[in-house]
Parts: C-alpha cells; structure tokens; sequence
C-alpha cells in the first residue's frame, strides 16, 4: 500500500443528533486530538475540519439539521 494512501481524509457520516457537530468527535483518540473546532454541518449537508482534513456528512443532508 501506498504510505501516502493512509493519510487520505477520513470520511464520516453523522446524524441530527450529533449536533452541534465538532472535531475531533468524542470517540476519536487523544494522540489524535487537536483544537476543537465547530463545524457548521446543517448548512450544507457536509463540512470539512481545517485540522484534520476529515469530511463529515449529514445523514439525510442539509435538511437533517432543522429542527
């Protein structure tokens, strides 16, 4: 495998009830921690953290996140 291959962003897809999302997520492992960062998922159906390059998306898209 190619060594840069690993590094590809990681893509997670995340529920309403994930809300209000950030990065890293709870579940994510301390050596892999940064800053926690707020990302506005509701408004697109998607959103990309500037730390760790991983993509979220909303299950059900932008619609998902109004309440």
């Amino acid at each position: 495998m190619n060594p840069s291959a690993e590094n590809k962003s990681r893509l997670i897809e995340i529920t309403a009830a994930d809300l209000p999302l950030h990065c890293p997520m709870p579940a994510m492992m301390l050596w892999n921690a940064h800053p926690r960062v707020f990302l506005p998922v509701e408004k697109t159906g998607e959103a990309l953290c500037p730390y760790c390059g991983t993509r979220y998306t909303l299950k059900g898209g932008a619609a998902a996140g109004h309440h």
